[in-house]
C-alpha cells in the first residue's frame, strides 16, 4: 500500500508538533560541516544506502533487509518477505494508540512511561511504498553502517541479547512494535532518535538541536547522495 495514503495519519499521530511550536527559535543555532569535508567510506569499503523518510511530523530510518545481519539485529527474522525495514522510535502509549489524542500527546511530551520501536517490513519498490513522502538517501561505508546497526540494535530491549525482542502487532499487517530503551519527551522526539542514530554512524550531526522532522531533514540534506555519486 503506498504511504501517500498513510501520511496524514502520521501527521495527526506525532507529538513532535509540540516541540516545533516551543523550540523553533533554538533550531537556528545548529550547524553541520559541508559534505565536502566528510568521508563516508574508506578505500575498498562496501557502500550501503540508508534512507530517512519524512511523514511531515515523524521520521524513520529505512534500510535494505539484505544489508542487515540477524546476529546484530535478531528482529530481522520477523520479516521474512521484506525487501526493506523501516525503523522508527516513539512514546510507548502514544505511538501504539490507534487514535491518539491531545491527552496522550501531552503525556508523551512530559510524562512518558517508556518507548517502543515500530518496525515495518516493506516488500517491493521504495518509490511506490513511500509515494508522496520526502526521502533522503545517505551512503555509508562498512564501519559507519555497522555503527548505525549497533545503535539501532542497542535501542531494542531484549531479555536475551541473542534473541529477538518481544513483538506486538504494529499499525500494519507487516509491522511490529518492540520495547525500546529511553523515554520520549519534548526534547527527545522520534526525530532526535533518528539524528542520534545517524550521529552514531559518524555523521557530524548534533541531535541536541533536532526536535522536528523539518529541522532533521534540513540538516541531513548536507549528506544526501547526488545523482553523480
Amino acid at each position: 500500500m503506498p504511504r501517500s495514503g498513510l501520511r496524514s495519519i502520521f501527521s495527526l499521530r506525532a507529538p513532535d508538533r509540540l516541540a516545533g511550536a516551543v523550540l523553533v527559535a533554538l533550531l537556528a543555532f545548529a550547524c553541520v560541516r559541508p559534505i565536502s569535508e566528510l568521508q563516508f567510506h574508506g578505500a575498498g569499503d562496501k557502500r550501503r544506502s540508508i534512507f530517512v523518510v519524512n511523514y511531515g511530523w515523524h521520521t524513520a530510518i529505512v534500510i535494505r533487509k539484505s544489508d542487515l545481519s540477524e546476529k546484530t539485529l535478531p528482529e530481522v527474522g520477523d520479516f521474512p518477505d521484506a525487501n526493506y525495514l523501516e525503523i522508527g522510535w516513539g512514546d510507548r502509549d502514544y505511538y501504539q494508540a490507534v487514535d491518539a489524542g491531545l491527552g496522550l500527546a501531552l503525556k508523551a511530551a512530559f510524562w512518558s512511561s517508556g518507548s517502543v520501536l515500530h518496525v515495518v517490513g516493506i516488500k517491493g519498490a521504495m518509490d511506490h511504498y513511500f509515494a508522496g513522502s520526502e526521502i533522503v538517501e545517505i551512503m555509508l561505508g562498512d564501519e559507519m553502517f555497522q555503527r548505525l546497526s549497533d545503535f539501532i540494535s542497542g535501542t531494542f530491549l531484549r531479555p536475551d541479547p541473542a534473541a529477538p525482542a518481544q513483538a506486538r502487532p504494529g499499525h500494519y499487517p507487516t509491522s511490529r512494535f518492540y520495547p525500546a530503551s529511553g523515554k520520549f519527551h519534548l526534547f527527545r522526539t522520534c526525530n532526535t532518535w533518528v539524528a542520534k542514530a545517524l550521529g552514531s554512524a559518524g555523521l557530524p550531526l548534533n541531535p541536541g538541536f533536532v526536535f522536528t522532522a523539518g529541522s532533521l531533514m534540513t540538516r541531513i540534506k548536507h549528506f544526501e547522495v547526488t545523482k553523480s555519486s
